[in-house]
């Protein structure tokens, strides 16, 4: 039996694919070897909520080399967005430009996101 690496997934996820979202956790950008995905801004390609992860547009690019063949006798290389951990980012708020937290309320019987930040829906 093989074991999985995460131990614990979230039932719930705060994220929705459509949403923009900040990298809150990693290497910071301004790293001078390796410049990271933190402070990085970006909208949820895909939520998968068996794992727990997310893929945001723009943050965690890798290359991925194609071998040649005879549709592609060239070859490539693919630059892909590869999942990151739902818990390192957080909500993007438009209006004060920053990462947010949500609380839900309840307006005309359907439940809402509301920025902690701002006060206003997301």
């Amino acid at each position: 039996m093989i074991k999985s690496k995460v131990k614990s997934v979230p039932k719930k996820l705060h994220v929705k694919t459509g949403d923009m979202v900040v990298v809150v956790s990693g290497r910071s950008k301004d790293a001078a070897e390796k410049p990271g995905d933190k402070d990085k801004v970006g909208k949820v390609l895909r939520v998968m909520r068996s794992t727990g992860k997310v893929i945001v547009e723009g943050v965690n690019v890798r290359k991925k080399f194609i071998k040649p063949n005879q549709m592609n006798p060239q070859g490539e290389v693919v630059e892909k967005e590869m999942p990151i951990f739902a818990s390192k980012v957080m909500l993007w708020d438009e209006k004060a430009k920053k990462g947010t937290r949500v609380r839900k309320e309840f307006k005309n019987d359907k439940k809402v996101r509301i920025s902690v930040v701002s006060g206003k829906e997301i």
